[in-house]
């Protein structure tokens, strides 16, 4: 079951991004009032703000946290053709603000021509970066040299997409088997046009970012991507925002020991998904890659999960005012599975069939030391039981060897 809780933003327009930190305990809102707040989570599960300022010229799109090994640090974009660089400063030297923080601009970059639609902070082990994306379709790289002078950024990379970006995700794999890589998304209107995704990696010798591949079957505009979390795989997983739920997976090809281009990736898709019935426009991925939520028009937020053969299904459904979704006729609405599973409502994903083969313990006894290891009887009953079983059989049981005494060594001939 799922509880939803109301938080009075106080915003005046439109609330375009919602993030979370690192621990999942402070949260940043920014809005078309051109504002961004800060909300911290109290010991009672309160949400309060704890900061509010203007911090463009224009509605604020995204706004996203830096690692926290970096500090307190968060970027926003804006239609004001900027992307801005805060930093929490918690005291001074008065007496009046001492002990109490409040956020500081650190930079201004002003490198886009246009509306810049997204900003991301690549993964901490690639250091403090921070990638943008302008409706002119140019990517750009920061890099801050020194993380004590987050005053000082440097542009590293400028890469043109041809099409208006409207998204980004870096690859948050730290596996050194994997070269740093990030997806951007289109939201260009004109279907004619596929690859609204293209995919780009870092190339060692030419210490320069390459096209790696474009998805052609997304032709739609899209709205948000994220790439999975990558805990070891070999293949990488980015879920795709559009007029539906898509979920593909990159598998590298092995590349020849001369070759020098970007890694070639064989595309998968692993689920496709319509039940929002609009436009989708964000997905998120929690911390194992187990769940995706996506949001959509539709006004409520879908859960996906997938089971032991890799088929997607939708887990939860929920709506912003905490209300149970049904239809019109006041059933509960039916989840569907993914492409070749059967149409199951609720009540049967909960109480068998799929869901209680996929998502429950087995029936089966559990067995020390696998994963359901936790519901077997404590040990002390377990071997009074195993004594007991046992002990009959052993006497029962055939012995191996029977003693016989030995005979003497026949005597050497001629003695």
């Amino acid at each position: 079951m799922f509880v939803a809780r109301s938080i009075a933003a106080d915003h005046k327009d439109l609330i375009h991004d919602v993030s979370y930190d690192f621990h999942g305990r402070r949260m940043a809102t920014c809005s078309s009032d051109q504002s961004v707040k800060v909300w911290d989570k109290s010991e009672n599960g309160e949400w309060h703000c704890t900061a509010s300022w203007k911090t463009h010229s224009g509605s604020v799109w995204r706004v996203t946290w830096a690692h926290p090994e970096f500090g307190q640090v968060l970027a926003s974009c804006s239609f004001d053709r900027t992307a801005a660089v805060w930093e929490e400063i918690v005291g001074e030297s008065n007496d009046k603000q001492r002990g109490l923080s409040h956020w500081i601009k650190r930079t201004t970059l002003v490198d886009s021509r246009t509306s810049v639609t997204d900003v991301k902070f690549a993964p901490k082990h690639m250091g403090l970066m921070l990638t943008t994306c302008s409706a002119d379709g140019v990517v750009r790289i920061y890099e801050a040299p020194d993380v004590m002078n987050l005053s000082q950024w440097s542009l590293q990379h400028e890469i043109s997409c041809k099409l208006s970006c409207s998204c980004i995700s870096w690859n948050p794999s730290s596996s050194r088997a994997h070269p740093p890589m990030f997806a951007v998304g289109s939201d260009d209107s004109n279907v004619s046009y596929g690859g609204k995704v293209q995919v780009y990696e870092y190339n060692e010798n030419t210490r320069k970012y390459a096209k790696a591949e474009t998805l052609m079957t997304v032709t739609d505009a899209v709205h948000d991507i994220a790439f999975a979390p990558n805990l070891g795989r070999s293949f990488h997983v980015l879920a795709i925002a559009t007029k539906d739920v898509r979920i593909f997976k990159l598998v590298p090809m092995r590349k020849d020991s001369t070759s020098t281009g970007p890694t070639k990736f064989e595309v998968q898709i692993m689920a496709q998904f319509d039940n929002h019935n609009s436009q989708v426009w964000r997905v998120s991925w929690n911390i194992t890659s187990t769940l995706l939520a996506s949001s959509g028009d539709d006004g409520c937020v879908r859960l996906w999960k997938a089971n032991y053969m890799d088929n997607w299904k939708c887990t939860g459904i929920l709506k912003g005012d905490g209300s149970p979704l049904t239809s019109s006729s006041g059933q509960p609405t039916a989840m569907s599975t993914v492409v070749g599973s059967s149409v199951q409502t609720p009540q049967n994903s909960v109480n068998g069939m799929s869901a209680g083969r996929y998502f429950f313990p087995p029936l089966d006894p559990p067995i020390a030391g696998t994963r359901y290891g936790h519901l077997l009887p404590p040990p002390s009953l377990i071997e009074q039981c195993d004594a007991e079983a046992v002990q009959p059989q052993q006497q029962a049981l055939p012995r191996r060897h029977s003693s016989r005494a030995l005979l003497p060594l026949p005597e050497a001939e001629g003695q």
